[in-house]
């Protein structure tokens, strides 16, 4: 019994299978994810630079430096962007769809904010719907569909400036109004009862009283249009026309899909950059500034709105 009690005892800690030893997973180290990351921004980041370097070159070589200048800037008096009518035409035309896209997007954004705030029912949910569309469908499709639009239907309106204007209007129309709505819907209702209450009408509650709160939001939503438009390419290359009417991202698309590229183009980029950044940054800095002070729930709000949808 003595002796075979120990060797029953060894025999069952033979049988048990030893412990697993958990591998260690190399991607909990911060090392590893911030290595993944900085590959990621040079990966970004540096064909951006290069680019932007390449702008300032005094020669026409992309890839041996021979100089700084502001040659394809303004000195070169033929092929800088500044005397080159083509270069200097699709600047103006990118500036004006920004500018006309923006001035007539916000307003109609705010609108459509404040009324789907005070729609109640199914219909107010659908249209919110609607709203978040353009997030889905695809862009191309979405040219295409206005192609056919100004082509067939609206032949009045053809192919140009209005055309590029009124499709970009409806595609950019989602981000002032879902940002203006996130903004009502962590404001509440009880700021436009007191103004009631006090006697105001429903227009001076919105003139007086929304329209500054909304400013935030209202600025928000115009720097994301006027950058949009700037960065925009698959609606304004299938409804331009003509070089009249071609902006700076179509314009270097075709010149370097022909052959033709060079650090004029490179600097038209730049351009584009430096005005997508500048429209940024202020609108950031603008923004922090209105909101100053303030402890608001706007993811809370965001929420709110994609529940109600």
């Amino acid at each position: 019994m003595t002796a075979a009690g120990p060797a029953a005892t060894a025999r069952t800690r033979a049988a048990k299978p030893a412990r697993l030893v958990p591998r260690r997973n190399p991607w909990r180290h911060p090392w590893v994810l911030e290595g993944v990351t900085w590959a990621y921004l040079i990966w970004s980041l540096v064909p951006v630079a290069l680019a932007v370097l390449f702008s300032f070159n005094n020669g026409k070589s992309q890839s041996v430096w021979q100089g700084f200048s502001w040659r394809w800037y303004f000195s070169d008096p033929v092929n800088s962007v500044l005397h080159d009518p083509a270069l200097h035409a699709a600047v103006i035309q990118t500036i004006r769809l920004a500018v006309f896209v923006t001035l007539i997007t916000v307003p109609l954004g705010v609108a459509f904010a404040l009324g789907l705030n005070r729609w109640r029912g199914r219909a107010a949910s659908s249209f919110t719907f609607v709203m978040i569309l353009s997030f889905v469908i695809p862009e191309l499709i979405f040219g295409v569909a206005m192609f056919f639009v100004f082509t067939k239907l609206f032949t009045p309106v053809g192919l140009g400036t209005l055309a590029e204007i009124l499709a970009l209007v409806t595609w950019n129309l989602s981000w002032p109004a879902l940002i203006v709505q996130a903004r009502l819907v962590t404001m509440g209702r009880q700021y436009e009862d007191a103004a009631a209450d006090l006697g105001a009408s429903p227009w001076q509650v919105i003139y007086r009283v929304m329209v500054p709160m909304l400013t935030p939001a209202i600025f928000a939503g115009a720097v994301l249009v006027f950058s949009g438009v700037v960065d925009d390419f698959v609606l304004v290359d299938l409804l331009s026309s003509n070089a009249g009417n071609t902006p700076m991202s179509v314009y270097i698309y075709a010149q370097q899909r022909g052959g033709n590229g060079g650090p004029a183009l490179n600097a038209l980029g730049t351009i584009m950059l430096v005005m997508s950044f500048a429209v940024a940054i202020a609108g950031y800095l603008a923004y922090r500034w209105l909101t100053r002070g303030e402890r608001g729930t706007r993811v809370d709000a965001l929420a709110t709105i994609a529940g109600e949808s």
